[in-house]
This record gives C-alpha cells, sequence and structure tokens, in this order.
C-alpha cells in the first residue's frame, strides 16, 4: 500500500480508505449502502490492515452514529494501529442547534464522535458540508481551538464549492489558524466536476481530495449493463438513495462502461480496479475511499494498487467519460497557454 502526504501537511494517509457507510444499515438510505455489524466490521478491519490500510472513514449521521460506534468497537485495543476519519455538519437530531457548523454543534459533535469511537483523538474531521447561517470566523476558531485541545490532529472539509474552500483557507491564514489540509469530495469516472475548479484550488493550495463514492454512486460495480435489470444488492434499488446521489444519463453511462470493459480485456483486472486506479493517477487525490459490503468486495477493490493503467488506456478512458464543461470553464479551457487544466480533459 503506498501512502501519500494529505495536502500541505506533514499526515501521510494510504492511498485506499476504507469507508463505513455500509456499517450499521440503519434508515433507508444506509441499508441500501449495506448492514456490516461489529464481528463483519472487525474481519474487514483485520483484511486491510494485512494490505497496509489503515484509514477508516466515517460520518455521525452513517446509520444515526451506529457506524461510529461499529468502527470504535472493531478497532478496540488497535487504536493505535489506525486512522481515522470522521465528519460532521448535517442533522444529527430534532433540536435547533444539532446541525450545522457552529461552535455550539461542532463541539457537542467531536465529544460525541470520540465517544462512540472510543478515542480521544480524531485524525482527521472533516465539515460534512459547508454552512451558509455561520460565519467563517466562529467555524474555524472553534476547529483551531479543538486541535490545540489535543482532540482532533487535523481538519478539513467536504463536498465545498470553490469559493467556500477558499474564503475558508484564506480566513484561517488571516489569523493564523488551522487550515484544512484535506477536501472529501466526489470524482469518479462518471463524475468528472471536480476537476473543474476544485481540483486546479487544490493544487494551488495543497488541499489533499479525500474522494468519496469513487465508482459513482455503485454504478462502476461491473454488474450494471446495458439492458440488463440492476442488480437486486444495488444502493440504485433503493428510490432514496437514488435521489440523494448523483444523476448519470444511461447512455452516458454505458459509454463508460463499454470502455471499462475493454481495458479490462487488456488488463486482467475488474472494472472496480480499473475505476480506482485512474482516480489514484489523477492530480492532486490523496487518498479514495472504497467501501465493501463483504469480504470479497473488499479484495477486489484492494486489487486496485500496486499496477498502474498505461498512457494509451487513460487517455482511453478520459475521452470516453469526458463532458462538456460549463461556463465559465469551457471559456477558460480556450486559453490553456496561461490557464491550464491540470488533467487537459
Amino acid at each position: 500500500m503506498d501512502y501519500r502526504l494529505l495536502g500541505a501537511s506533514g499526515f501521510k494517509v494510504p492511498v485506499l480508505t476504507l469507508g463505513t457507510g455500509t456499517f450499521g444499515g440503519r434508515g433507508e438510505l444506509f441499508k441500501a449502502w449495506g448492514s456490516t455489524d461489529v464481528a463483519e466490521a472487525k474481519r474487514l478491519v483485520d483484511l486491510c490492515l494485512e494490505a497496509g490500510l489503515n484509514m477508516f472513514d466515517s460520518a455521525d449521521i452513517y446509520s444515526d452514529g451506529a457506524a461510529e460506534e461499529i468502527l470504535g468497537a472493531a478497532i478496540k485495543g488497535r487504536r493505535d494501529q489506525v486512522l481515522i476519519s470522521t465528519k460532521a455538519t448535517f442533522r444529527s437530531g430534532s433540536g435547533a442547534n444539532e446541525v450545522g457548523s457552529s461552535r455550539h454543534h461542532l463541539i457537542r459533535a467531536v465529544d460525541g464522535a470520540l465517544r462512540r469511537l472510543g478515542t480521544d483523538y480524531i485524525d482527521l474531521f472533516q465539515l460534512h458540508g459547508f454552512d451558509a447561517a455561520t460565519p467563517v470566523e466562529e467555524t474555524l476558531r472553534t476547529l483551531d481551538d479543538l486541535v490545540t485541545a489535543g482532540k482532533l490532529r487535523y481538519v478539513g472539509c467536504s463536498n465545498f464549492s470553490g469559493w467556500h474552500l477558499m474564503k475558508s483557507l484564506a480566513v484561517a491564514e488571516r489569523y493564523g489558524w488551522t487550515r484544512y489540509v484535506a477536501h472529501q469530495a466526489y470524482y469518479s469516472l462518471v463524475g468528472r466536476e471536480y476537476e473543474w475548479e476544485l481540483m486546479p484550488l487544490a493544487l494551488d493550495q495543497g488541499v489533499g481530495c479525500v474522494v468519496w463514492s469513487p465508482l459513482g454512486w455503485g454504478r462502476l460495480t461491473g454488474r450494471i449493463r446495458r439492458g440488463q435489470p440492476l442488480p437486486t444488492a444495488s444502493r440504485l434499488q433503493s428510490s432514496v438513495a437514488t435521489s440523494a446521489g448523483p444523476q448519470v444519463s444511461e447512455e452516458y453511462l454505458f459509454k463508460v462502461v463499454d470502455t471499462l470493459d475493454e481495458v479490462a480485456a487488456e488488463t486482467g483486472k475488474t472494472i472496480p480496479q480499473i475505476a480506482l486506479n485512474w482516480l489514484l493517477g489523477r492530480p492532486s487525490i490523496a487518498t479514495v475511499i472504497i467501501g465493501a459490503r463483504d469480504e470479497n468486495q473488499l479484495r477486489d477493490n484492494l486489487g486496485a494498487v500496486g499496477w498502474s493503467l498505461t498512457a494509451e488506456q487513460v487517455a482511453k478512458l478520459d475521452q470516453a467519460s469526458a463532458v462538456p464543461r460549463i461556463y465559465p470553464y469551457w471559456h477558460q479551457a480556450g486559453f490553456s497557454e496561461r490557464n491550464p487544466f491540470p488533467t487537459g480533459a
């Protein structure tokens, strides 16, 4: 397992991280992802550590806190061997202050996560989304205080727009507060909008990308084919899961899947392995979060490392998954001599 520095920090993370969205299975959305219990989670953690993957990502809203609880039980007695990443901001209760990135909510959220995880510190804590109702200064000062208190080691964000992230970085620099070194963002072969603004920003400002849903919300598992019914064990069978996730047209999806099939035949690798390996070759990527309902899925995803696609195969995948840019990105791309896009796509 290779390790990479997380953004402009001295903190190294494995190129693959195990996500815990499948832990717990509480509620329709997360039940569609999976329902891993403590015994199964321990086995998955064992397999990850054997492969050199020692980072695990969660969030307070995953199965209403059960995912963090199960992860905490699965790593009990070996906290020093693992890195924990978790998130908060989204509504976690019915109270008026049980949502957002206010000082009140973040302190309670961090303390709650520490309790559920059974630890006294979190290696990487990320805001799950931007809170426009709370001043950025209040949020960043609170995170800085939590780092100073030793409860958090590093901080990041997730699902921010470019201006959300840049404003936060500028405020942190102005006051000398802890800055974001990570941005957990959606990025896949069927979701490449991250490249338009967030990737150039990440490279310029030293923010490592932590990729979520690298298989396009379950579309690039190799089990979805043109003219065939959806597999029964797919999150896309859930109307809640489908409506909550990224939308992808069928024709575009099958165009990408057809190309993945071609590359799979050339490499002898599986479609998920190719999709993950493609991401690992993109600029700004620090780690890619993989999910697994069972051992077989985990072993398959772990096979995405230790080899590389050829330049020709990457170009083939780039071309198949390319989509027209929206303004101002199509305009900027016309002046690549002075305003280059990192991927050239």
